[in-house]
C-alpha cells in the first residue's frame, strides 16, 4: 500500500518508522521517494560485489552493509535524510545501531536501473557530496560501466571504468575489483533471463 502523503510536509526518520514496510521508501530533504524493487541483473551485480568486497574486509575495521539498510545522514540535526544505498562500507562502527547506521558512510555503491537512473547521477550524487561521503560508485548495467567518484577538498573527482577495467578504491586501500568478473554475471544469465 503506498501511503497518501501530504505534499508540504517535510517528513523525518520518525515518520519513516510508521509507514508500512510493504512499499520502501527513502528520505531526501523530508520528501520521501518510493523505491522500486530491483531487476535480476541488479541482485547478480550487487551479489558479486558484495562477494568480493566482503572478503576482502575479512580481519579489517570496516563493514560492509546493503540494501534494505538504513542510513541516516544527518540523523544529528533534521534526521530527514534516509537512503538504502545498494552497498556500502562504514568504518566507524561507533554509529551503528540495531537499525540504521547513524553517520556518513566511507563509500556507497549504487546500481542503476532505468527508473532510479537520475535519481542515482543527479540528487543523491549532490546529496553525498554533501554529505561528504569519502567514495560513491554509479554501476550502470546496462552500459557496463562504474561513474567512479572520490572526495577531495569537499568536490567529486570523477573517473569512469568499462566492462574490461580493474576499479582501485581509494578508499578501501588494497581493494580491486575487475570489473569482467562483476558484469560478467550479466552474460552467464542472459539466456535464463528470456
Amino acid at each position: 500500500m503506498i501511503l497518501p502523503l501530504e505534499k508540504e510536509k517535510r517528513y523525518t526518520y520518525s515518520d519513516y518508522l510508521q509507514w508500512d514496510d510493504e512499499v520502501r521508501y527513502e528520505i531526501i530533504d523530508g520528501v520521501p521517494y518510493a523505491m522500486g524493487s530491483p531487476s535480476s541483473t541488479h541482485q547478480r551485480i550487487s551479489r558479486k560485489l558484495t562477494k568480493h568486497i566482503d572478503t576482502f574486509l575479512d580481519g579489517k575495521p570496516c563493514e560492509l552493509f546493503y540494501a534494505p539498510y538504513d542510513v541516516r545522514l544527518n540523523f544529528d540535526t533534521f534526521d530527514d535524510i534516509v537512503v538504502q544505498p545498494d552497498l556500502l562500507v562504514v568504518c566507524d562502527k561507533s554509529k551503528i545501531d540495531k537499525n540504521s547506521y547513524n553517520g556518513v558512510p566511507d563509500l556507497i555503491i549504487e546500481i542503476v536501473s532505468p527508473s532510479t537512473a537520475s535519481m542515482d547521477r543527479v540528487r543523491k550524487y549532490h546529496l553525498y557530496r554533501r554529505a561528504k561521503v569519502k567514495e560513491y560508485w554509479i554501476i550502470d548495467p546496462d552500459n557496463k560501466t562504474v561513474s567512479f567518484y572520490t572526495l577531495k577538498d569537499d568536490e567529486y573527482v570523477s573517473d569512469a571504468f568499462g566492462e574490461n577495467d580493474k576499479l582501485t578504491s581509494k578508499v578501501l586501500e588494497g581493494f580491486v575489483v575487475d570489473l569482467t568478473e562483476v558484469f560478467g554475471v550479466m552474460v552467464e544469465n542472459e539466456a535464463t533471463d528470456k
